[in-house]
């Protein structure tokens, strides 16, 4: 099923043919409108009934379906929960958008929409020319975070792990952009994020150079405390050989070239994945 729902979840990504009302970040965004208030979110028990909530109800409907109908019932929520918590038009829009600037050399522009790609932290491009550089690392840690850990926790603990991640996500997300003081929220993530990252960027040395991936991914790893962003970041940029700068306001090749890695390390976990489920292993 893991596969199958994937490789479904991805052609309509790429096809785009999931409205934005029904992407899995909108719909929590009007769950949280609708269901819970911020001050609710000062409590620490709140807060784990809110987050919890959405994954243990999908793992009571499918408990509840398990043998359904030959399993169908079953296969088709897989489906949709991979096609809701993969489908991420507006990063893709903000990406199209940022790369379109760079090639008519609009910086201003570029800074807007570069922002948009990680809201997390402020962008630390010190110049132009070191844009394209950081826009790239912000490919491959949103590569990681909006689709590598959520397949990972799709593959290990199927569609409960993955909406039990994607939610941690967003109201962590949701914590930042309201500045409200969630207790435990960015703990929480960080823990969600300790081993998927560091087995995902070991896909970008398996994808690039292996000789500096691996020096630097060694480097990453064995800090317990490292951030997964760290983790994913510095792998990445070691792993692929970065182009020089051109004469171009903003260069577009440092960000190509990592987009491409990532590219290659999806489909290097895909096919795993797959050799995984050929013998077994993988449901």
């Amino acid at each position: 099923m893991a596969l199958f729902s994937l490789l479904i979840a991805i052609m309509v990504e790429r096809l785009k043919l999931l409205p934005a009302n029904w992407q899995f970040d909108f719909i929590l965004s009007k769950y949280q409108q609708l269901f819970w208030k911020d001050k609710a979110l000062d409590s620490a028990g709140w807060v784990a009934f809110v987050v919890l909530l959405p994954a243990v109800t999908l793992f009571l409907v499918l408990l509840l379906l398990d043998g359904f109908f030959y399993d169908l019932i079953t296969l088709a929520i897989w489906m949709l929960v991979s096609i809701l918590c993969f489908s991420h038009q507006t990063l893709r829009s903000s990406f199209k958008k940022y790369m379109l600037a760079a090639c008519r050399g609009d910086v201003q522009a570029c800074y807007h929409y570069a922002e948009k790609l990680d809201c997390s932290e402020c962008l630390d491009a010190v110049d132009e020319k070191d844009l394209g550089q950081q826009i790239g690392k912000t490919v491959a840690w949103v590569n990681y975070r909006y689709y590598g850990a959520v397949a990972l926790y799709l593959i290990f603990f199927g569609p409960v792990g993955a909406v039990l991640y994607c939610s941690i996500r967003f109201y962590e997300q949701y914590n930042q952009q309201q500045n409200l003081d969630m207790p435990f929220i960015t703990k929480l993530l960080f823990l969600f994020d300790w081993l998927p990252s560091r087995v995902f960027s070991f896909g970008y040395v398996l994808s690039g150079h292996f000789a500096a991936g691996i020096s630097q991914w060694r480097k990453q790893v064995f800090n317990p405390k490292n951030s997964a962003k760290n983790v994913v970041t510095f792998t990445a940029l070691a792993a692929e050989s970065i182009p020089e700068s051109t004469s171009a306001p903003i260069c577009v090749q440092p960000t190509l070239a990592l987009l491409a890695l990532s590219k290659r390390n999806f489909i290097l976990l895909l096919t795993v994945l797959s050799v995984l489920t050929i013998f077994g292993l993988v449901s």
